[in-house]
Formats: structure tokens, C-alpha cells, sequence
């Protein structure tokens, strides 16, 4: 069984703690991942106001977020713009990609993105995406190949916009098989890889999900001849969770499942079909969530 192993990196905390202690778990498993990076402002702070949404708020409270996340991440940007993450640790991300990690856009703002989406214009999100893709083209020397929106808030007209940029592949969505995201009744020629497996901050604290025994439930929900998407985050599973992701892997290699960069999956995948993508909500997570329909 095959996962392809997606990293989201959030934050500047989670790319200056979590990636270097990824980068290092991984090398030692023999294992490469995509690493989706968010290069611009850390202004992960201002979501503090969606406190106020009990969904939002029951969610922090369920996953202990002061001590998975850490206070700098909670505050960052809250009063004034928070660093420009890929500037401060080039060096960071250079090291990834040297270690022959696929590297991929996740954002310039993610904070920006998750609550612009439904407002931001064509242009905005064409500035967004290509501010972020020109500092990591010029960290790594080669322009990203790949994106996944943050929070899996997609639309259509970001769709539009990402297809007229050099993305082989994108990872927006929801989902259980990689399809040709159709727009206006016209297929976008990027695939979509979606993530099939839910996150760690979805499930701990649900319908007795524990750090005991959530490794066990995640391999068990890996199936054979379908789609196995798991995405991990640098700020948990790179940091506090490091330990037990750790056992997961070892976990998962006696289970007869190997990890795989993202882009490895569209190898020898025959025809890809069209599949639209709308908004739904997933359990676990707080407001709307791109989906393949």
C-alpha cells in the first residue's frame, strides 16, 4: 500500500522547529514527502477573533492547542505584520529541497487566504500566488511545481487562476481519487491529488480518538488499490507530536504501507476523469471545505 505523504507548513514556527525535525525523522526512514510551504507574512494570530465561533473554539480546546501549537504561533501577527517566513529562513527551506524533498507553494498569507477567499479577487489571488512562488523559485532555483490552498479553501476562481501558472499538479481538496477539476463545464488540464485522510486536529478528542491509539486508526483507514492522501503539519506532527509520528511510520512500514512525494502518484495513472469541486463540511474541522463532488 502506497501514501503519499503531503506536509503543510503553516507558520514560522513550524518551518524553523517542525521541518528541520521532519527533514531529519524522514531521512532516517528513507523517506521522501511534498512539502507545501507558506513563504509570506506569519499572521497566523489574527484567527484568534474566530474564537468567538463555538465551533472554532471547542476545536482549540479539544486539541489543546496552547501546548501543540505554542503561544508564538497563537499571537504571531496578531498587532503588527508577523516576519516574512521565507525570507528569515531560507536556509530552511533550501535544506528540504537538498534533501530532494518536493517542494510546493501552500501560500503567501495563509491567515489572508482563509478568511479572503470568498471576497478575493482574480487579481489579488494572481499576486498572491505568484509573490510566493517567486521567493521559493528563488530559494531553491527552480520554480514550484505544485500548490495546495491552505485549509483546503478552493473555488473556482482560484482553479482559474492556478491554471495559468507552471503547476503540474495542485492539492485543493478533499476527496478520494485525482481527477481533472471541471470549471464552467471545461476541464482544467493541472489534476488535483486531494487529500483522503483526515488530519491529526480533526480526529484527537472525537469519538475516542486518543494519542494511544490514533496511529492505529490512521493505518487502519489506508486501503489498497485507492487513493491514500495523508497530510501532516509541520507545527504538529514536526513538533509535538514528533514522537508520535515517529512510531507511526514505524508503524506503518510492519503494515506493508510506503510513502511517496505526491507527484509520484500520477505515474502510470492512466486516464484521469473530471470530477467539480463545491464546498462541504468535514468532520472535526471549523467552516466550509473544498470537495471533489
Amino acid at each position: 500500500m502506497t501514501v503519499g505523504l503531503r506536509i503543510d507548513v503553516d507558520t514560522f514556527r513550524g518551518t524553523r522547529l517542525g521541518v528541520p525535525a521532519l527533514c531529519s525523522l524522514l531521512k532516517s526512514r528513507g523517506i521522501k514527502a511534498t512539502f507545501f510551504f507558506s513563504a509570506g507574512p506569519d499572521n497566523m494570530g489574527r484567527h484568534l477573533w474566530r474564537l468567538l465561533k463555538p465551533q472554532f473554539l471547542l476545536k482549540m480546546l479539544r486539541s489543546k492547542a496552547a501546548s501543540l501549537y505554542g503561544w508564538d504561533i497563537i499571537f504571531m501577527g496578531t498587532f503588527w505584520q508577523g516576519p516574512i517566513i521565507a525570507d528569515k529562513l531560507r536556509h530552511v527551506i533550501k535544506a528540504a529541497y537538498d534533501d530532494g524533498h518536493e517542494i510546493g507553494l501552500h501560500a503567501w498569507d495563509h491567515h489572508q487566504w482563509q478568511a479572503e477567499i470568498d471576497s478575493m479577487s482574480s487579481e489579488s489571488m494572481q499576486d498572491s500566488f505568484r509573490r510566493g512562488m517567486g521567493i521559493l523559485s528563488d530559494i531553491t532555483g527552480e520554480t514550484p511545481r505544485c500548490s495546495a490552498v491552505p485549509g483546503w479553501k478552493c473555488n473556482d476562481r482560484a482553479l482559474i487562476e492556478k491554471s495559468r501558472l507552471p503547476f503540474i499538479y495542485n492539492s485543493d481538496c478533499r476527496g478520494s481519487s485525482i481527477f481533472h477539476p471541471v470549471v464552467d463545464g471545461r476541464k482544467i488540464l493541472q489534476p488535483q491529488i486531494p487529500t483522503t485522510l483526515p488530519t491529526y486536529d480533526e480526529l484527537i478528542g472525537r469519538n475516542g480518538i486518543t494519542g494511544d491509539n490514533y496511529n492505529d486508526h490512521i493505518i487502519s483507514l489506508v486501503k489498497p488499490d485507492s487513493l491514500n492522501v495523508l497530510t501532516i503539519h509541520a507545527e504538529a506532527e514536526g513538533i509535538a507530536c514528533l514522537g508520535m509520528f515517529s512510531d507511526f511510520l514505524d508503524k506503518a512500514r510492519k503494515s506493508g504501507i510506503g510513502f511517496v512525494p505526491l507527484s509520484k502518484l500520477l505515474e502510470d495513472i492512466g486516464e484521469i476523469p473530471g470530477a467539480e469541486i463545491r464546498p462541504c463540511n468535514m468532520p472535526g474541522r471549523e467552516g466550509w471545505t473544498a470537495c471533489q463532488r
